[in-house]
Formats: structure tokens, sequence, C-alpha cells
């Protein structure tokens, strides 16, 4: 089978065997743990899912066009759509949850970092998660099984919960919105999903149906809430928060494509805007309505204000791409392993259970190494931590060194194993001229309150020793006596 004809599929778990369901939890801890998840079975399982749900976001030609001449757009309004009771539940229950703002209203007054009031949210779904679960996902439907007290739902709700941001760090950002796609993720495992004999389409609902009212709703929490931006670049990053609708709505606008064509790589369909409309607010507000790329935009036009190249300057640059959406859909597939997937402050708080599991891929490739992967983390070797401080009590007694004495010190031979040279110094002007070099002939110090005759820095008006010998030149007559300096207030003398 040609994978660039027919790409890989998100495989299902065999509804007839029994299935062990675990908590997810915590694996990655440092950079070495990064590069294990990047040949791990959950990394390729969710890149797979990934490029499942892009491919069929492009538009398509149904089997009922053979001359393919009028294609089918993926639009939110588009009423080719009938979502099937899978997706009509998961929007019930994103609904729920956006009730809930309203019984954990923000608390009043300007704050710097997120509002504290998202705790609340946060807790109160998660004390309502099981039972949310229990009521629009059934475990009915599912085939699977499970042979210990762990349930799907537990593994279900693990990743649900950690979609919405942390209630800690009160931020959001593309880890919660990984975990989120992990959620969708295990219930296409599970068969949650209705098959349809259209191909893409069961994908297209999800993307539609379910990621897009999810998008709404954190949109929402982060405007409400004031959530802070989780792992960002800041300006130079694709987005503070978000960058899946980034890829799905670049393949919106990318050419049509048949069931037993390729991904196209390059292009455009027909009447997709210009790539640069991106920073014209008409047509943001004029797409954000029916496409996933430029319903991001649109909100960092809600958030941020300024000119758009100013502080989304990598969407700027984007904008400028030569070959169309479809090149913007495949440098945003290499971006999102490369800047998401790859990066520790990322994935780190990703969690792995029996759905998405952290166990090497046996047919998986290790990366090639890069300046990135070696500047990841590290965890401290416990060999050389130091684990507890050293028994308190007197300090030992200070090994006695060598040092620079005054020049008047004694002398002490006892710890100098060899003399050392005398080396000539800077000697005061007045400093008397000695032909000695060891400093033990000096007892005493130079009588203080005096200064040596003859020599040193004088004040101008100082009396020289000698003015008693000195004679005084005699004024020529006649002549004008020697200026004086003198102060600018100074009054002047009989004239």
């Amino acid at each position: 089978m040609d994978k660039a004809l027919n790409p890989p599929r998100l495989d299902i778990v065999e509804g007839s065997e029994p299935h062990e369901f675990t908590l997810p939890v915590k694996k990655i801890n440092d950079g070495q743990d990064v590069s294990h998840f990047l040949v791990s079975q959950a990394y390729g399982d969710i890149m797979t899912f990934v490029m499942q749900l892009n491919r069929a976001m492009f538009p398509y030609f149904s089997q009922d066009d053979p001359d393919r001449k009028s294609p089918n757009i993926p639009f939110f309004d588009s009423t080719s759509f009938s979502f099937n009771q899978t997706i009509v539940r998961l929007r019930n229950l994103l609904d729920d949850l956006e009730k809930i703002i309203d019984e954990a209203p923000p608390d009043p007054g300007p704050r710097r970092f997120g509002n504290i009031a998202f705790r609340k949210w946060y807790e109160i779904v998660e004390k309502r998660t099981p039972a949310l679960l229990e009521h629009y996902l059934p475990l009915e439907p599912f085939p699977v099984k499970s042979t210990s007290n762990i349930t799907a739902h537990s593994e279900l709700g693990s990743y649900l919960l950690g979609s919405f941001g942390s209630s800690q760090r009160l931020d959001y950002g593309t880890g919660h919105e990984l975990s989120f796609l992990a959620f969708l993720g295990c219930l296409w495992k599970l068969d949650g999903f209705p098959t349809s004999t259209k191909p893409g389409h069961a994908e297209r609902e999800i993307v539609l149906g379910v990621m897009e009212p999810y998008l709404q709703l954190v949109r929402r929490l982060i405007k409400t809430y004031t959530l802070e931006p989780a792992g960002s670049h800041g300006v130079w990053g694709l987005d503070d928060h978000s960058f899946l609708p980034y890829l799905f709505g670049s393949a919106q606008y990318g050419p049509a494509i048949s069931n037993n064509k390729p991904t196209p790589t390059e292009g455009s369909r027909g009447d997709a805007p210009d790539l640069g409309d991106v920073s014209n607010a008409t047509a943001v507000a004029r797409e954000r309505g029916r496409n996933l790329y430029f319903g991001a935009i649109g909100f960092i036009y809600d958030v941020k204000k300024g000119p758009f190249w100013e502080h989304s300057p990598m969407l700027y640059d984007i904008s400028g791409v030569r070959g169309g959406w479809a090149k913007i859909n495949k440098g945003m597939l290499k971006m999102y392993n490369a800047e998401v997937l790859s990066k520790f402050p990322v994935v780190q708080h990703f969690r792995f259970g029996s759905l998405f599991r952290w166990d090497r891929d046996p047919a998986a490739v290790a990366p090639p190494s890069s300046a990135h992967s070696a500047s990841q983390p590290l965890r401290a070797d416990p060999s050389t931590t130091i684990t507890q401080f050293p028994p308190r009590g007197p300090l030992p007694p200070p090994q006695q060194q060598q040092g620079t004495k005054a020049p008047w010190a004694p002398a002490d031979t006892s710890n100098i194993a060899e003399p050392v040279p005398a080396q000539q110094g800077t000697k005061a002007p007045w400093a008397t001229t000695t032909t000695t070099t060891d400093p033990s002939n000096i007892t005493h110090l130079p009588a203080r309150g005096r200064l040596p005759p003859e020599h040193g820095t004088k004040a101008p008006w100082a009396i020289r020793p000698d003015a008693s010998a000195a004679k005084p030149q005699q004024a020529k007559p006649g002549a004008m006596p020697p200026p004086m300096t003198k102060a600018p207030w100074a009054k002047g003398g009989p004239g």
C-alpha cells in the first residue's frame, strides 16, 4: 500500500480482546526522556492521528463527481454535515463545561497574572468529570472491556482534565491542546466514532464538530481568567496558546484532492483568500467564522493591539510564503513536530497510559541529533548530588599561608621554605633610600604628625624652606604688577 496515496490511520483497539486500562502518568522529566518519547508508540500514534485529521480537512471531490467539477469544502457552517451521535454528545459536554464559567466568575480588580477564580472553575470541572463522562459517553457503546478496576472513563478523564490549562500556574498552551487531541485519539482507538463510507468524513466531523467548539471554550477561558501563555516564545512564537487551528485551517484553503491522490504540498483552491489577508482586519472578520486559521488570527486581533507585523512577526512572515496554502500546511506539519512534540517545556506534562503508550515503537527510527536536542535539560546525577550537609561543629584551623606583610612586621620564617627576593617597588617622593632589603630591620614607624622635608607636593602658597636665602626680584621702573586672579564677585581696588 502506497502511504502517499493511502496515509495510515490510527489503529482501533480490538473489542474482542479484554483491555487493561491504566491511569495515565507523567514520564517526561528531562531531555533524554524527550528523545525516548520521539521513538515511543505514543508519538507514532499522535503523528498518525494529526496527519489523518489534516488530510481530511483539504477540499475534496466526492465519489459521485468523477469529473471533479465541484469540490466539497469543509466549512463550519456547511449544511452537508449532519453530526453523528458521539459528536453531538461531545458538543453538549463542552457546552456544560462552558456554563460552569458562570458558577466561577472572575475575581474583580486588575491582575497582571491569571485570575485565581480559574482554580474554582477547574475544581468544579474536576469533581463533575466522572459524572459528565458517564452521562455523555456511556461505556455500553464501547466494545472494549476492562480487565482491571480502572475504567475507560478514568483514562479518558485524565486527558480531558489536562486540556483546559493549569490550575496551579494559571496558564494555557499547546501542551494542553495536545492533551485534548489525545482525548479524541483515545475515543478513536475505542471505536467511539462511527465509521463512514465516505473517506475522511469521520475526521472532518471531529475537527469541525468538536475541535472548533473546544477552541471557542478555551478562548473564553483565556479571556475570562486572563490565563498566561504556557511555554510561549513570545512574539517569536507562532501563537501564544494554540497550534492545531493553523495546521487544519491552512488545509481548508488547499487545492481539492481525490481519495486516490496524495496530500498536496503546493497550491491553493481557487477562491481561497490571499496569504497576506492575515493583516487585513476586514478579511479576517469575513473568514474567521468559517476557517480555523483565520479563527485563530481573529482571536489574536481580539487580545492584542497594534500592527499585526509587530505583535505577530512569525505569522506575518509566513504570509509571504510562495507556493500557496498547501505549502504553508506542509510547513505547519513540520513545525508542529519540531516546536510542539519535540520541545521539553511543551510535552513534559503529557501523560502516558494504556492507549498512548510510553513503550518504544519497534519500527521507529531515532531522530538525528541537533543543537536543540543537545541543549535539552538533563536529570541530575544522584552520585554527584549533595544529599546532606556536613555535621555542624568547630571549623578546622585555617592553613597558614604566606601573605603580604606590612614593612614593619617582624619576620616569621618558620613556614617559609625559601627567602623571597625583595623587589624594587614604587617609593614615595620623600622616602629615604636604604640599602637594606630585609624587612626585619625595620623596627618602628616614622614619627607621625610631620612630613619629611624638601620633597612632596606642596600647596601653591606653601613657604619654601630656603625662602630666606632666596632674593626677591626687583620690579623694573614703570612695569605693570603681575596679574592676579580674582573671584567674579571681588570688588576692584582703588585705581
